[in-house]
């Protein structure tokens, strides 16, 4: 088989799922969380009612995960990427037009319905699909270090837009015209949603036909007991819940260097630009390496560096004026993070999973994987507001602590596991 990466049209196809795989949430995620200020102050909402907003989104996305995978097995994902696109760029127009806090309940559960059930497992079959039998690891790491340049990338020109159309300083400006300035970052991002799916839909190289004919002829729910009966599936889940627990622990450290180490707004301000880039940089180095060795032994690298890091603050070991020891512990939580994300899906092909399954089994894995949206945010907010300052952060990374032993748990069994025949138990499973 011909390397997909020597293919013509493989490096436009790769970067359209990068855009697409990043640009999807920028209109429920991304916004929100660069100019987290102004959108609450420009929708007259509080901490707990955007909280809220997060949660109905998230409990929708869970709901669309399973069925959601099952279509992206029977479907040209190109096809399906571009669909949910149009329809997320379409709930941006509304949006724009600063509705109601219940209009915009119902907005973010359309999203988690758009943003998901047509999209996530037509993403991860495409990539999957992309990266071939040989370029797994090379292919995710591009995927997510993509899309973290990309949402940094736009959170900045976001910022451009906003400034560029405000008439007086930010300061001086009244709530009216930074409700109007802010009104064209939104349709602009629309824009660029919408852009995106029409590029997808006539850019986009198809998938492999025969492997959609197979797909066509199998049934939805049958696919499903055949996927829960891999063992490595159910692995896979605690890996990826395990990491995505330390993906939302990153969203502190901001807090933590205000809170604890004393920073002004301006050094805040550069703690998060430093994750930002940090994302993609550790990505591009996994890109790297990845397919030059085996991407559960990466994995299980990840998750011993995020524990050392997470010991380090749960220890309450870095504390006011310990700035070194405050940036070196950061780093290799966030390095150790963004490696797994990077390659938890990669493992798909050493834990054996059929490619014609690809999109049911993203599916299930994600229903579990993910559930750190709906419980992670209101867990760690208590603990911060009961415990404010340095014994509430302890708090947290000790939850993190806790979670990288266990995901560290899961990877070594997976790996023992893909030692062994695993094309059997996926035969066995089929025949059942």
């Amino acid at each position: 088989m011909k390397d997909p990466l020597l293919k013509k049209g493989s490096f436009l196809s790769i970067t359209l799922l990068i855009l697409s795989g990043e640009l999807i949430f920028l209109l429920p995620y991304v916004l929100p969380r660069v100019f987290r200020p102004t959108f609450l102050e420009v929708f007259n909402l509080n901490n707990l009612q955007l909280g809220s907003l997060f949660s109905v989104y998230g409990t929708m996305a869970l709901l669309s995960y399973v069925y959601g995978g099952v279509i992206s097995d029977r479907f040209q994902p190109k096809k399906l990427i571009a669909v949910s696109l149009f329809f997320t760029a379409l709930g941006g127009v509304v949006l724009a037009g600063y509705p109601s806090y219940f209009i915009l309940k119902i907005l973010y559960g359309y999203w988690g319905f758009t943003t998901v059930f047509l999209f996530w497992g037509a993403m991860i079959k495409a990539t999957r699909v992309w990266g071939g039998s040989k370029n797994q690891g090379k292919a995710f790491a591009f995927l997510d270090g993509g899309r973290g340049l990309v949402a940094a990338s736009m959170g900045s020109l976001g910022v451009l837009i906003f400034s560029a159309f405000l008439t007086h300083d930010i300061e001086s400006a009244n709530l009216i015209e930074r409700k109007e300035a802010f009104r064209y970052v939104i349709l602009f991002s629309s824009f660029m949603v919408f852009l995106t799916g029409f590029l997808v839909l006539f850019f986009m190289e198809k998938d492999q036909k025969d492997e959609l004919k197979k797909t066509n002829s199998l049934n939805s729910y049958s696919n499903i007991k055949t996927v829960l009966k891999i063992q490595s599936v159910w692995l896979i889940m605690i890996i990826i819940i395990s990491a995505y627990m330390g993906y939302k622990v990153t969203d502190i450290y901001s807090l933590y260097a205000s809170e604890v180490m004393l920073f002004d707004h301006i050094q805040t301000a550069n703690i998060g630009s430093l994750q930002l880039y940090l994302r993609p940089l550790v990505c591009v180095i996994i890109a790297l390496i990845a397919d030059k060795t085996s991407y559960i032994y990466l994995i299980i690298i990840g998750f011993i560096t995020m524990l050392i890091g997470s010991l380090i603050f749960a220890f309450g070991m870095v504390q006011l004026n310990m700035n070194l020891v405050f940036y070196f512990s950061l780093i290799i939580v966030a390095t150790g993070t963004y490696a797994i994300r990077a390659l938890y899906f990669s493992i798909m092909q050493e834990g054996r999973i059929p490619l014609i399954l690809t999109g049911t089994a993203v599916g299930l894995i994600s229903v579990v994987g993910y559930t750190p949206d709906i419980f992670a945010t209101p867990i760690i907010g208590y603990l911060l507001d009961k415990y404010p300052g340095l014994l509430g952060h302890q708090y947290v990374f000790t939850i993190l602590v806790l979670f990288s032993v266990l995901g560290l748990l899961a990877s070594i069994k997976f790996s023992r596991l893909t030692k062994k025949d695993l094309n059997k138990e996926i035969d066995n499973a089929i025949k059942r």
